[in-house]
């Protein structure tokens, strides 16, 4: 963690089972989450150890966040695509939740990975003689054509039912929370434009759910008997256009959104258009907003009948996700999992030789380190970068453009930073307390860079230095670092000036 004393992660979160209508189920042996590290999985781990279930987490890195924000959990590195790293990891597991998706690799591209990293699951499970599998998939009237995000939901749950280990599914629509993708982009849409014309399949109807219900539903199945081998679909009380998504949320805000319907519905270029609008990025907005073509309303309400509590409306769950945000509690986010195999990026320390390119500015201060570090740590996001944010914003809007993740993502907390938050179009690859902040860029570059902030003693003074590295050895990002030599000093120095003064 970073400049606060903060407690871990089980501290910190609000537990969302406390009012759930079933008992901790002491005959579950150690329980496997693949996918820990993403929006569901992160919230589903505190739930199951609050619990006191034996949870093992699997992960494709392993990072010291993981440890800290779930202590009791043991941590197992593994990738969906390399059977033999998934025996292992499935090696003494009981049950198995997979909320393992390749969503984010874009529309080309996931699909496959999809299924094969399903097939791989499913082996290594039956290899360990696991006893259960829980899949997380997605909502959809299989009797008409699906987009193919939806038909391949149901591809991957029927891939992990093919073999002889019983899979409880459970199917939802879209997940409204702090941190989730739906949200943040309906959210975004409605604050930031007056008009918003929406593509003719809005009209379409679905059933949103909140994603403390979605948790409630993942834990339930476990711990209640006779939801072995059944699929169900979850869904909140309303059944509402998405058009009409868009005016209850306008309404909650006091908005006098405009809301037209165009008769056209030209996906691609509506899913762009609201990727610069938004803080997610095209290759999310592909997917999830093709699914707009189908109608996602549960078509059974048996889940009911095992889990009899009342799941939130639409409207509670807009609020509630407004409410965390306000309180700087968002525990997960979409972010945390994107761009794809973020974690399996090359670090700084990793480089062997000399990084290419550096440009180093620094100044010295009567301010203590602790003072510095608290400052430097509230960088980007709505707060902007204290000095020359509009730079740091057009450079963010012109990565966007490219179908980069620009600036708009922001950060999760504006209080804290972790290893792996994501920090406009950074992410933290480093950090120790009052003492350095290294973050790893992740727009579109012809190389690699990092931006690093130093604080270390000079005397009797404190020195605090921004360090830029740009590794590449191609000609354009080569023409890239010369082209922005000129601003360097000048934005760093401003920079750290800012930093200073705040502190």
């Amino acid at each position: 963690m970073t400049n606060s004393n903060n407690n871990n992660y089980l501290k910190q979160t609000d537990l969302l089972c406390d009012d759930l209508p079933t008992k901790p189920n002491s005959g579950v042996g150690k329980i496997l989450i693949a996918g820990a590290s993403g929006y569901i999985g992160g919230r589903l781990v505190p739930e199951l150890l609050a619990r006191g279930y034996q949870v093992r987490v699997m992960v494709r890195v392993d990072s010291p966040e993981y440890k800290i924000n779930w202590p009791e959990a043991e941590v197992v590195v593994a990738d969906a695509l390399n059977i033999e790293q998934l025996k292992q990891a499935l090696e003494g597991i009981d049950t198995a939740y997979y909320l393992i998706h390749s969503l984010l690799l874009g529309p080309k591209e996931f699909e496959a990975a999809d299924i094969n990293a399903a097939k791989n699951f499913r082996r290594a499970a039956e290899h360990n003689h696991v006893k259960r599998i829980i899949y997380l998939g997605g909502l959809g009237d299989t009797r008409v054509p699906l987009s193919s995000h939806l038909r391949n939901r149901m591809e991957v749950a029927a891939e992990l039912s093919r073999g002889a280990i019983p899979v409880t599914i459970l199917r939802a629509a879209i997940i409204i929370g702090s941190g989730s993708a739906s949200y943040e982009m309906i959210h975004s849409l409605v604050k930031r434009l007056p008009v918003i014309i929406v593509p003719r399949c809005a009209l379409n109807r679905c059933q949103p759910i909140s994603i403390r219900d979605v948790i409630k539903y993942l834990v339930g199945v476990l711990e209640v008997s006779g939801t072995e081998n059944q699929s169900f679909d979850i869904g909140g009380c309303d059944i509402l256009t998405y058009k009409d998504m868009l005016s209850t949320l306008a309404r909650i805000l006091n908005k006098k959104t405009l809301i037209i319907a165009s008769p056209f519905s030209w996906m691609s270029i509506y899913a762009y258009l609201v990727s610069l609008f938004t803080p997610v990025p095209n290759a999310i907005t592909q997917c999830l907003l093709k699914g707009l073509k189908n109608e996602v309303v549960c078509q059974s309400d048996t889940i009911r009948k095992y889990l009899p509590f009342e799941p939130l409306t639409y409207r509670e769950a807009l609020v509630r996700a407004m409410s965390r945000e306000e309180q700087d509690r968002v525990y997960t986010r979409w972010s945390d999992a994107y761009p794809p195999a973020h974690e399996l990026a090359l670090k700084l320390h990793e480089i062997k030789g000399k990084v290419a390119y550096t440009t180093e500015d620094s100044l010295l201060t009567d301010k203590p380190a602790s003072s510095l570090f608290a400052s430097i740590c509230r960088v980007g996001g709505k707060k902007g970068w204290f000095h020359e944010t509009w730079m740091w914003r057009l450079r963010g809007m012109l990565d966007r453009i490219l179908m980069g993740v620009g600036t708009s993502r922001g950060r999760k907390s504006y209080a804290q930073l972790k290893v792996n938050d994501v920090l406009d179009f950074w992410r933290v690859e480093d950090i120790a307390p009052n003492k350095r902040l290294l973050l790893r860029a992740e727009m579109k570059i012809p190389g690699r860079a990092w931006l690093e902030f130093k604080i270390s003693p000079e005397g009797e003074k404190t020195k605090l230095s921004v360090i830029a590295y740009f590794d590449t050895n191609k000609f354009t990002g080569k023409l890239y670092w010369y082209s922005l030599m000129p601003f360097h000093h000048f934005i760093f120095r401003h920079l750290i000036e800012a930093i200073e003064r705040a502190s």
